[in-house]
């Protein structure tokens, strides 16, 4: 059985998640892939940390080089967050020849000609798949399965912060700082929870969804974003009373020749499938002129959803490789 080795940028909740989805399937994996699939190296401060996964000391390094230098190793996962120093070691990997993985949307998103252009001219494989919607497939179905259609709408809950934020308002009659209490005991929320929620996160988002749906660059700081710091009780009584919710919703739209985009709080009426999206969930809403409307919903967030999206990017690189 042919071996392919990876080398994992780091080991925090995502990169638990991502070794922990190959632990528990690698029996499933191997027998439909034919392929053996081994993290080599891991780029961690934190060696002390507890995990819930096997992991031996020698596989660790706090040496960037022992992983995008080595030439055994195939392909990088990273996770570490960030746009640096991870769009850094995302393109020295690619220019020795790895290919690469990632979870990272503000990386790819502040970075997405570089990286692509990357990859391109060494010919290596970039896929990133877990940065938008967590363990939802919609990179992969945008330009793969409906790559046929011209897209004419894209429109979703990115960010499970806020949804479950503005569902415990709407549900619970909780107030915001009580909901945001809640989301962060429960890991749901950062100890700082700026980039969700003042929208900065689904903006990261959009601008990959738009690149990838509708082929224009948008870069997340020219996305018109706003947050949920502003919504009171006041306003999710009245979204009730009108037949509907108030959702964080990013919206992309075709408007003749031109392409509307933007992130804000939005009134979604009850008979809209987002309208039942609550909680930490995530949902992508997709319009195009041939397939129609279709939604796709999921955990957007968490270590093993995201690992999971992760996991099915390398091993899709892998199969390409070894052919």
């Amino acid at each position: 059985m042919k071996q392919i080795k990876i080398g994992l940028l780091g080991m925090g909740n995502i990169g638990t998640g991502t070794y922990k989805t190959l632990e528990m399937n690698r029996a499933r994996i191997s027998a439909n892939t034919g392929l053996d699939l081994v993290i080599t190296k891991i780029l961690e401060k934190d060696l002390a940390r507890e995990r819930d996964v096997t992991v031996t000391p020698e596989q660790f390094t706090q040496e960037p080089a022992d992983i995008l230098e080595a030439p055994d190793i195939d392909i990088v996962i990273e996770l570490l967050g960030g746009i640096e120093p991870a769009t850094g070691f995302m393109l020295t990997a690619m220019h020795n020849g790895k290919h690469v993985v990632t979870a990272n949307k503000a990386a790819v998103a502040a970075n997405y000609d570089r990286l692509m252009g990357a990859a391109r001219a060494n010919r290596v494989l970039f896929r990133f798949e877990a940065s938008v919607g967590g363990g939802i497939p919609i990179l992969n179905a945008l330009t793969s399965p409906l790559l046929a259609n011209e897209y004419e709408e894209i429109r979703g809950i990115l960010n499970g912060t806020t949804n479950y934020i503005l569902t415990m308002m709407a549900e619970r009659g909780m107030s915001y700082e009580d909901a945001l209490k809640s989301a962060q005991a429960q890991g749901f929320a950062e100890a700082d929870p700026t980039a969700d929620v003042e929208g900065h996160d689904v903006a990261n988002k959009l601008s990959i969804l738009i690149s990838l749906a509708f082929g224009k660059r948008v870069p997340p700081g020219d996305i018109p974003t706003a947050g949920i710091t502003g919504i009171t009780m006041r306003d999710i009584e009245k979204a009730a009373a009108d037949g509907g919710k108030l959702k964080l919703i990013a919206l992309a739209k075709k408007a003749g020749d031109d392409l509307e985009y933007g992130v804000k709080p939005t009134f979604v009426a009850n008979d809209h499938p987002l309208a039942g999206v609550n909680n930490e969930f995530n949902a992508i809403f997709v319009k195009g002129n041939a397939v129609g409307e279709l939604m796709f919903y999921g955990k957007g967030a968490g270590p093993l959803p995201t690992g999971s999206a992760v996991m099915g990017d390398v091993i899709e690189i892998a199969r390409a490789i070894s052919l």
